[in-house]
């Protein structure tokens, strides 16, 4: 028998208990972790089978009635060479049967990397992952209110802030480098900032076809050759390819045309507002959308077959009021959530909106619009969720305490998103009857207890779960008073994320406007 027997027992069983604190304050490993990326959604479905099949055929009527306009030249050969029709009023019309040809060479189950293996992105069924987006113009100080234009500096302290975030999977543009004039200096600016922030996956947008060849140089530069960029690209191309309703954007669509030759993804982005540029009914707007995604199913495969394409139904909802988009609505969380169920209709990869807040601060009214949408998307089983955290005025202002902040709101979404576990271990009574029957009476010091607190519940980082009088004590602390002291100590210590003399060789190439 092992053991000093001659110990007290209580000095036996409270060195027993700093043994277990010592394995729980440990760090888990990635399977063990309540949340993480890739938790598989898919328990909310706000439409029905017979909705999504309406809405399906309503799609393809609109692909073979309506149809697109202004796709460039390539375009038009490449899909009519496919079996596009294009009519004398120059729109590109799309038969049924095309597009579900198309559909049958679709990539599924993809994974996005990162430079980082453990950053990897599985897409594959309900699997859920949250991310940045927005291209916000200004950056908000939160303790004044006071919006200011943004920075290249603002968009790479925000990558490096996602770094270290555990609920923020991928990093797309936050906000746009407002002090980089040179539109193809701003490209380049937005790729670096990120990538040198994050070793995370990265989307990113090119403004003019003519970036196009910069941009792969920089990223050849950066995976240290084009074969090697080639084997694990690590940035997606995030691309507005329609101007709805129903008509393409010709220089995003060349864009969208090299990335696809240079091995990028490519996120196929349908940005309709309800009301607006999309119909009022928010069913009507996910045909819309969803249409139109369609078309970019049938442009990308009929270049490429099988390329890594995310369906990037991505429609928001107006104030009919004013007619100003209203991101932190209840109609954007089921309009993101029907395009979600969409997506698991037809087997893709698919990306939305959802986390944005039409508030102009990170306060209550923000907390309700993140966290709404936030956590219908992840239980639809969205696989990538854009603008998750950070944004505010609906999309104008992004916030770096509001997105530490929102590494908790995530934390929570992805809780609920993951359910409840029924296993044979959880259901047993045993433990019941250790207690009751002859036991303490309680479950606080329970091996089941201690061995699940850290595996089945989750812990905020920011979130005050203090009674009163312990709040009193710590001298009443408030939660973006600690938001702002998280941020400040993350961008501390967060380091760039390249090889010194590769970002010296890099800067002696390309301007770039931030340290």
């Amino acid at each position: 028998m092992s053991g000093d027997l001659t110990m007290p027992l209580r000095a036996r069983r409270s060195g027993g208990r700093a043994a277990r604190v010592a394995v729980r304050s440990a760090p888990l490993a990635d399977d063990l972790r309540p949340v993480r990326a890739g938790i598989s959604g898919g328990q909310y479905s706000p439409l029905s089978e017979a909705a999504v099949l309406r809405i399906h055929e309503a799609a393809l009527e609109a692909l073979e009635v309506i149809g697109l306009a202004n796709a460039p030249q390539s375009g038009i050969d490449a899909m009519t060479a496919a079996g596009a029709i294009l009519g004398d009023d120059g729109r590109l019309r799309y038969p049924r049967a095309l597009v579900e040809d198309m559909l049958a060479k679709a990539a599924r189950d993809i994974t996005l990397f990162g430079r980082d293996a453990k950053h990897h992105l599985h897409l594959s069924g309900t699997r859920v992952h949250y991310g940045t987006a927005g291209a916000a113009v200004h950056v908000v100080d939160f303790e004044t209110g006071d919006y200011r234009e943004s920075t290249a500096q603002d968009l790479h302290d925000a990558a490096r802030l996602v770094q270290h975030l555990d609920n923020v999977h991928f990093f797309q543009r936050i906000c746009v480098a407002r002090d980089v004039v040179d539109n193809l200096e701003m490209d380049l600016n937005t790729l670096y900032g990120a990538v040198s922030g994050t070793t995370k996956h990265i989307g990113t947008s090119i403004s003019d076809p003519s970036h196009v060849a910069s941009i792969f140089e920089l990223l050849h530069m950066v995976s240290g050759s084009e074969t090697a960029w080639r084997e694990r690209p690590f940035v997606s191309n995030s691309n507005c390819f329609v101007v709805p309703p129903m008509k393409f954007a010709e220089e995003s669509c060349q864009t969208m045309e090299a990335c696809i030759r240079a091995g990028m993804p490519v996120l196929l982005l349908s940005a309709g507002q309800a009301g607006a540029t999309s119909p009022a009914p928010i069913v009507t707007t996910i045909v819309q959308a969803v249409a139109e995604c369609l078309a970019g199913v049938v442009y990308v495969n009929s270049i490429a077959p099988g390329h890594t394409a995310i369906f990037g139904t991505w429609p928001f909802v107006s104030d009919l009021r004013t007619g100003a988009m209203s991101g932190g609505s209840a109609e954007q969380a089921l309009l993101t959530a029907g395009c979600a169920q969409m997506h698991r209709f037809y087997g893709l990869p698919g990306g939305a909106a959802a986390g944005i807040a039409d508030s102009k601060l990170p306060d209550m009214q923000a907390g309700w619009e993140q966290a709404i949408s936030n956590t219908l998307a992840g239980l639809s089983g969205l696989n990538m969720v854009y603008e998750s955290v950070g944004m505010h005025a609906s999309l104008l202002g992004f916030c770096f305490e509001s997105l530490t902040l929102g590494d908790d709101i995530l934390g929570q979404a992805l809780r609920c998103v993951r359910g409840i576990d029924v296993t044979e271990d959880h259901l047993s009574i045993e433990v019941m009857k250790e207690v009751c029957l002859g036991g303490p009476g309680h479950y606080l010091g329970s091996d089941q207890t201690l061995k699940l607190m850290q595996t089945e519940y989750i812990y905020p980082e920011l979130g005050n779960r203090m009674s009163p009088k312990e709040w009193n004590e710590a001298g009443r602390p408030r939660l973006l008073d600690k938001a702002k002291q998280r941020t400040a100590d993350i961008l501390a210590k967060a380091p760039r994320q390249i090889d010194p003399a590769l970002d010296l060789a890099i800067r002696k190439t390309f301007n770039m406007h931030f340290q």
